[in-house]
């Protein structure tokens, strides 16, 4: 059974979905949620350009990923959860993966969006998909059409 839950929420529409699918699995299983958003690291936000490193970009990207964070902590609040969350910085899947570990997560639920065309799959990649292979437990994929 899974007594601890990962939930990986980016506030989309997939994401949303996936809470939902998490509180109601929480509730069946009486598990621990634990919900997280992945902010890529600076260095991801260096354009092509260069090595150049924006203080106040960074600070505003924290903003958006902790009111992510907070908005799935508020949501699952109002349904009557307590969640443990945190705002990571770095590569999704390795981020996602490292924290399971840490947190001896049984599941780990994230979103996806079926995207319709071949190449906004080929040029988006799929974190779902890299994270089922790198888990160190299994991983339940919300899918939204």
């Amino acid at each position: 059974m899974y007594k601890r839950i990962l939930l990986a929420y980016d506030g989309s529409d997939a994401g949303q979905k996936a809470l939902l699918d998490c509180r109601e699995l929480a509730e069946w299983s009486q598990s621990a949620l634990f919900l997280i958003a992945v902010m890529p690291s600076a260095m991801s936000f260096v354009g092509l350009e260069g090595g150049v490193y924006d203080m106040e970009l960074e600070e505003r990207e924290k903003k958006k990923y902790q009111a992510v964070l907070e908005d799935g902590l508020r949501r699952l609040a109002e349904a009557g959860y307590v969640a443990r969350g945190e705002v990571l910085v770095g590569e999704a899947v390795d981020e996602i993966t490292k924290y399971a570990k840490k947190t001896e997560a049984n599941l780990i639920v994230v979103g996806h969006k079926h995207l319709n065309s071949w190449a906004a799959r080929w040029w988006r990649g799929s974190i779902s998909g890299a994270l089922i292979e790198h888990a160190p437990c299994s991983v339940l994929v919300v899918i939204t059409q």
